[in-house]
């Protein structure tokens, strides 16, 4: 049998689970730069975001983020734009829900940015109308049927 050459298994890969994100400084963003949230994830590295200037654009997770820091619809993230494709953009940062909220107070986002929400916007409105699904009948209906 072939002796294992590797250095450990898929536990070693994961890496030890580093606690550096709780206390990290807010990072505003520069010239080339813009704020977006995740419309939907793609798969490959790749998700949708809407980013604040109203732009949709296709944006591609770096390699150092890629499989170590999760990023689902609704995230707040931090985007650099390319010069040569106005369409597509490269996924610099994801902020963390405290660090968004932090955002909205300082004005970097705008007010009407929906937070800590699973997609950009809609579960709001179907949560109102779930409570409608039933009928009430009253005991003078009942009889007639």
């Amino acid at each position: 049998m072939p002796k294992n050459k590797g250095k450990g298994g898929k536990n070693r890969k994961r890496g030890k689970n580093e606690a550096d994100d709780e206390k990290r400084e807010l990072v505003f963003k520069e010239d080339g730069q813009e704020y977006a949230q995740v419309l939907r994830m793609l798969g490959n590295g790749r998700c949708e975001a809407m980013c604040i200037d109203g732009t949709k654009r296709l944006c591609h997770i770096r390699g150092k983020m890629h499989k170590k820091v999760w990023i689902a619809a609704g995230d707040i993230i931090l985007v650099g734009l390319r010069d040569y494709q106005d369409d597509k953009a490269d996924v610099i940062l994801k902020y963390m829900p405290d660090e968004a909220r932090l955002l909205k107070a300082y004005g970097e986002l705008p007010e009407n940015t929906r937070l800590n929400e699973g997609i950009a916007g809609g579960l709001e409105d179907e949560d109102e109308g779930a409570g409608d699904d039933y009928i009430e009948f009253e005991d003078e209906d009942i009889d007639k049927i």
